[in-house]
C-alpha cells in the first residue's frame, strides 16, 4: 500500500482540522463509520501525542483507505514511539499488515535502534529477516556492525543470507573477516557461498 496523500473525492470534513481537539479526534478513530475514521486519522497529524492511538487503531483496522490514512499520518508524525507497536505487527499472520508496518518503520527517521536491536534478536527467524530488511532503509551509523553481528551469531541460514545481501551493498573492510568466517560456518550452503563471495568481491573493489 503506497503511503501517499490521497486525493479527496468526498467531503473533506471540517475546513480547519485544528478546530477538532485531540479527544475529539481520538473518538473519531473509533467511529463505526469508515469515512469518519479516515478523516480523524488524517486530521490528527497536528497532535504529536497521536502515534500510540494510531498504531492501536491500525492493528484493528480493516478498511484499506483508513489504514492508508493512518500510515500516512504516522510517517508524517515521524514519532519513534510508534516503532514498538509497529514492531508487534511483524508477528501478525496478516501479510498486508506486516508489510505496511515494515514500510512505516523504514521511513521513521528518529532513533528506532532499540526496537530494531530487539527484533534482530527475536526468537522468530522470520521477524529477524524482516528486521534486516528494515535496516536497508535505516540511516544509522551502527547498521553495518549490526549486520556483522547477525552473520556472526545467527543460526538460521536465511537470516544470514538476508544480512549478506545487504552487506554486499553496505559493507566495508570491517565485514571482510566476518564474511569469510560465515563461509566456513555454512560451508555446505551454496547460496551463502555465492552471496558471501559476491560481497567480498564488491567490498575489496571499493
Amino acid at each position: 500500500m503506497a503511503l501517499v496523500k490521497r486525493k479527496e473525492t468526498e467531503p473533506a470534513g471540517p475546513a480547519n482540522p485544528k478546530q477538532r481537539d485531540f479527544e475529539e479526534l481520538l473518538a473519531g478513530l473509533e467511529d463505526t463509520d469508515a469515512t469518519a475514521r479516515r478523516h480523524a486519522a488524517r486530521d490528527i497529524h497536528h497532535c504529536p501525542q497521536a502515534a500510540g492511538a494510531l498504531v492501536s487503531r491500525f492493528k484493528r483496522e480493516q478498511d484499506p483507505a483508513v489504514r492508508e490514512a493512518i500510515l500516512t499520518t504516522l510517517v508524517r508524525l515521524d514519532d519513534p514511539s510508534a516503532a514498538s507497536g509497529l514492531a508487534d505487527c511483524l508477528r501478525s499472520e496478516d501479510a498486508a499488515l506486516r508489510n505496511e508496518a515494515i514500510e512505516v518503520l523504514k521511513q521513521l527517521s528518529g532513533d528506532v535502534s532499540p526496537v530494531l536491536r530487539s527484533l534482530l534478536a527475536d526468537p522468530d527467524p522470520d521477524v529477524r529477516i524482516f528486521a534486516v530488511n528494515i535496516l536497508e532503509s535505516v540511516r544509522h551509523p551502527d547498521v553495518e556492525s549490526w549486520l556483522i553481528e547477525v552473520i556472526g551469531r545467527d543460526a538460521h541460514v536465511n537470516v544470514c543470507a538476508t544480512a549478506v545481501d545487504l552487506l554486499c551493498e553496505a559493507g566495508t573492510e570491517a565485514a571482510l573477516d566476518p564474511l569469510v568466517r560465515l563461509k566456513f560456518r555454512f560451508a555446505s550452503d551454496a547460496y551463502i557461498q555465492f552471496a558471501a563471495d559476491l560481497a567480498l568481491k564488491r567490498i575489496r573493489e571499493v
